[in-house]
């Protein structure tokens, strides 16, 4: 019972972590948002790089983006909560019965990895080129947070043995 409330326990520390980065997009909404716009507009990339078409300019775009991202981290926290909670439910159930509640917990990380991984490394980190940025990149926050969701998706997906 214990290494199944600890999964349920680090699921909900998932959750709680990209419930504080919505929260603070939200609130604080500039802060985050200069790094969005200075990302998208590739302003502080390696001058004269080949790459400068991709740049996007129209705040209306960097809004967009912005709202993009802090939807995909909304919605991180709340299908890991979900999925938290199905494993609570199921938490005195047959193994294969847990094994079933944990797929919440797959959508939730896997939402979150698309948001950290494929927004923060792909589109920013190679497509607008954060990654020439001395001031405005965020790759190694972002391998933090996915690798912090693979981690914990890992050792949820361990099989539980009967109770």
């Amino acid at each position: 019972m214990i290494i199944r409330l600890c999964k349920i326990v680090l699921v909900l520390s998932l959750a709680s972590f990209a419930f504080m980065v919505t929260f603070n997009n939200i609130t604080d909404y500039d802060s985050n948002f200069q790094f969005v716009k200075h990302v998208l507009s590739m302003d502080t990339t390696f001058e004269g790089n080949a790459a400068m078409y991709r740049a996007i300019t129209s705040p209306t775009l960097w809004n967009a983006g912005y709202w993009l991202i802090i939807l995909g981290e909304g919605l991180t926290c709340l299908v890991l909560l979900y999925g938290a909670w199905a494993m609570f439910a199921a938490r005195r159930e047959a193994g294969i019965v847990f094994q079933d509640s944990k797929t919440g917990v797959v959508v939730g990380a896997t939402t979150g990895f698309l948001v950290w991984f494929v927004g923060f490394m792909v589109v920013g980190g190679e497509w607008f080129l954060m990654w020439q940025s001395p001031t405005w990149n965020g790759q190694d926050a972002a391998f933090k947070f996915y690798m912090s969701i693979l981690g914990v998706l890992i050792f949820v997906m361990l099989p539980d043995d009967e109770i």
